[in-house]
């Protein structure tokens, strides 16, 4: 079984009467129901829970965290955040999706500012298939069409090392590279671009197709601590130090 907590902010679902419609048990919970299958042992989290529903047993208990974010990037709790990222270096999956990219996690993780422009227009939006073989592409057709979404264009300010996945056309004539993949630490990140709350994006089969692989993808081949400790040598060091040498002190 792979843990996968869902973390939502859960704000726009409870406030705008015309996103709940669209979402009335909240984006998480949609998620979760496209996602649901007999390996993947599903909760949720949200941002008005005490410790944001992300306590540290929460977190410890963890393989994969998704992580949806928009109006209140600002209201998450540093302290929370390093506690996520702390996992996410030993190992835990980290899956960013849609307004996520400007969270403070996914920030804190690249190390950049996650900037790129944006349009709300309701336009159409194709989705490339670019990388077949890889896993979170598995079962999908070699593109696919939302009716309506937000438009996320470039220039994506993230680093250069991530492996692209997807990259979407939009109708309005911007491009984006809609699906990346990262490795920070021990863990694996998955940013995916689509979600807007005004669309009911996670109904759609192919998107939680997607949502799915991208959970089996990034759970943990290990977990394991990072530190920097001082060990002996495994066989005898005959090499002397010169005269004059001053011995090393911790680091």
């Amino acid at each position: 079984m792979i843990n996968v907590t869902i973390w939502n902010e859960f704000r726009h679902e409870t406030h705008v009467e015309g996103i709940k419609k669209i979402y009335p048990e909240g984006m998480h919970k949609a998620i979760g129901k496209g996602i649901q299958a007999a390996d993947l042992n599903i909760r949720y989290a949200t941002l008005d829970e005490p410790e944001h529903g992300l306590t540290q047993a929460v977190v410890d208990s963890t393989d994969v965290l998704f992580w949806w974010g928009h109006a209140a990037h600002h209201e998450v709790q540093d302290e929370i955040v390093n506690r996520v990222h702390k996992r996410v270096l030993e190992g835990m999956g980290l899956v960013v999706i849609h307004s996520g990219h400007y969270s403070k996690i996914f920030r804190k993780l690249m190390g950049t500012n996650c900037s790129l422009q944006w349009r709300e227009a309701s336009e159409k939006e194709r989705i490339w298939v670019i990388e077949p073989s890889h896993p979170i592409a598995a079962g999908l057709p070699p593109h696919f069409e939302l009716k309506h979404t937000e438009m996320y264009g470039e220039r994506f300010d993230v680093p250069q090392d991530g492996q692209n996945i997807f990259i979407t056309w939009y109708e309005g004539g911007n491009v984006f590279r809609s699906g990346l993949c990262y490795q920070r630490g021990h863990g694996k990140i998955f940013y995916f671009a689509p979600g807007h709350e005004t669309f009911p994006i996670f109904y759609d089969a192919n998107i939680l197709k997607v949502l799915g692989n991208a959970a089996r993808w990034a759970k943990p081949n290990i977990i394991a601590a990072h530190a920097a400790p001082n060990v002996p040598a495994l066989e005898e060091i005959r090499t002397k130090p010169e005269e004059g040498t001053v011995k090393a002190g911790i680091i």
